[in-house]
């Protein structure tokens, strides 16, 4: 038996869960509906899902996939899984069959476990690799596939803890696919290193401690819940599960649960704003909030803490574990109006305590932009919380990785104090007439408008111009404004020729995440023609 090393450990978040199931035993870990578990029998359920696992033949080096909304069957994954050394599969619930049967496929997983909601998503004549299938009856006990009932197979496993196969912190943790995008999803590969220490960062820059109460809003697949899933149990606080994201049980269980802090993409913001109840709400507690995403805009930010929360803007990406940046408060902040404050905290900001590592540079010099507000460039990042690369695609690794950066794709500014302004996305930018116009600008100010709840703008085709803006929007609930209104409003505040040409209502095509799938909308209006830039 080798003797262990005095002066170091493997990082991997799995351990989390063994000094709060010490500390904590008898305190509330998981609520949903009407279950409780304390963080003993929390723990308990995870040593029965890792034994079980292995009793399937899991172990080092596999790949199990789970196909469930935010409920504990998804929670106790992300320590059963990689407690045995396999690795974890989250897939969106969101997706098609085939992209579903993609991911399954392409990650190799030779185990599934899915919701019966969602089980028909799960194709098996199309998944050779698969060797067993587990059914979770949260809400519908009909099964549709063959093998146990999640419950059924928790009892096949020992509660007792088993050993930890987990042998170096580089070791694969998990699997996350891309979402979005107008390719085949990739998957992007964490390690235990970046995973523990980006969830030690989420404790740091949200405040989570012991004595909080985190509502899942944000889903699990996405990002491993931003690494939140391992962050609130590092402090022994309490995940309140949270199956689907309606207003009525958000704003239910923040009084019920006595939540105090939630993640979520601007569009449940607004969704949360927008909540007809809304101009009710007063916390009993400050509901700490922290949003990533497309760039909040400043309306929503100021709308969502009339109710009493406190908004912390974070940026990211999946592959670097979620967030990587926080807008930090700044003393002197203090001092601005509640519509300046709201300006600044729209601001993606500087590193996290323990990410250290980011910059604003010419994407092909990679020589840093001037730190003035104006000069345009692209966020780069690189840190123990950026991906191992792409599973099983080294081209695509090697051009994220080009110059030793991991390359965003989004173009952003650095202001004189060092905080980055996300501008756009590289393929959003809109080029008319020779001059650059940010989409995140021009919907920052339709945002304004009172009658406006969601707002997309994208580059159209235009024979004098090249290209020209319009805008995609949502209004607000028995609001009917007219184009022309949207358009003046605009060109008061902006540039005339920053203002859009055209304006089109109705609902926005959008990710799992909540982000507004723009190529969508750019697709329809270029079907046929081809953009220049």
């Amino acid at each position: 038996m080798n003797e262990p090393n005095v002066s170091y450990d493997v990082l991997s978040p799995v351990k989390f869960l063994t000094r709060s199931a010490f500390v904590y035993p008898d305190k509330l870990a998981v609520v949903h509906g009407e279950k409780r578990y304390t963080y003993k029998e929390f723990a308990e359920r995870i040593y029965r899902l890792a034994n079980a696992l292995k009793n399937k033949g899991i172990g080092k080096g596999d790949k199990v996939a789970f196909i469930c909304p935010n409920i504990p069957p998804m929670l106790e994954a992300h320590y059963a899984v990689p407690m045995i050394g396999a690795a974890l599969v989250s897939v969106n619930i969101r997706l098609a069959s085939g992209e579903v049967s993609y991911i399954v496929d392409h990650s190799d997983a030779k185990l599934v476990v899915v919701d019966s909601e969602f089980a028909s998503l799960v194709q098996t004549n199309e998944l050779s690799k698969v060797e067993n299938y587990v059914t979770v009856c949260d809400v519908d006990d009909t099964r549709t596939l063959e093998g146990m009932e999640y419950e059924e197979f928790l009892q096949t496993g020992s509660p007792e803890a088993p050993d930890f196969d987990i042998d170096s912190e580089d070791q694969l943790l998990a699997i996350n696919y891309t979402s979005g995008t107008t390719g085949r999803p990739k998957g992007v590969m964490y390690h235990h290193r970046g995973a523990y220490l980006n969830a030690i960062g989420e404790v740091l820059e949200s405040g989570l401690t012991a004595s909080s109460s985190y509502l899942w809003t944000l889903p699990m697949f996405h990002c491993n819940g931003w690494c939140f899933t391992w962050g609130v149990t590092a402090v022994g606080a309490t995940h309140v599960c949270l199956r689907a994201v309606v207003a009525d049980d958000i704003f239910r269980l923040i009084d019920q649960e006595d939540v105090t802090h939630l993640c979520a993409a601007p569009t449940v913001l607004i969704m949360m704003s927008t909540w007809p109840k809304a101009s009710e709400v007063k916390m009993k507690r400050t509901l700490n909030i922290m949003t990533a995403g497309a760039p909040p805009a400043p309306t929503i930010i100021s709308n969502v803490e009339a109710m009493g929360a406190n908004i912390t803007h974070t940026y990211g990406l999946t592959e670097v574990y979620g967030p990587h940046s926080v807008c930090a408060w700044q003393p002197t902040w203090e001092k601005l109006s509640k519509e300046e404050k709201a300006i600044v905290k729209s601001r993606q900001g500087v590193p996290f305590v323990l990410t250290h590592y980011m910059d604003v540079v010419n994407p092909v010099t990679m020589e840093p932009v001037a730190r003035d507000g104006q000069a345009m460039g692209e966020i780069v990042m690189r840190g123990n919380n950026v991906m191992t690369g792409y599973y099983k695609d080294t081209e695509s690794t090697a051009e994220a990785f080009a110059g030793g950066w991991f390359h965003s794709g989004d173009l952003a500014v650095m202001h004189p104090d060092g905080y980055v302004q996300i501008m756009d996305r590289k393929k959003d930018i809109i080029i008319s007439g020779g001059e650059n116009i940010s989409t995140v600008e021009v919907e920052n100010v339709i945002y304004g408008h009172p009658d406006v709840q969601e707002v997309a703008v994208v580059p159209v085709p235009d024979d004098k111009w090249g290209e020209v803006v319009k805008a995609f929007i949502v209004p607000k609930a028995g609001k009917n404004p007219l184009p022309e209104d949207i358009i003046n409003f605009t060109k008061e505040r902006l540039a005339r020729f920053k203002a859009p040409k055209y304006i089109e209502f109705g609902e926005l095509p959008k990710t799992a995440t909540g982000k507004i799938q723009k190529f969508k909308l750019r697709e329809k209006e270029w079907e046929g023609k081809k953009r220049i830039n």
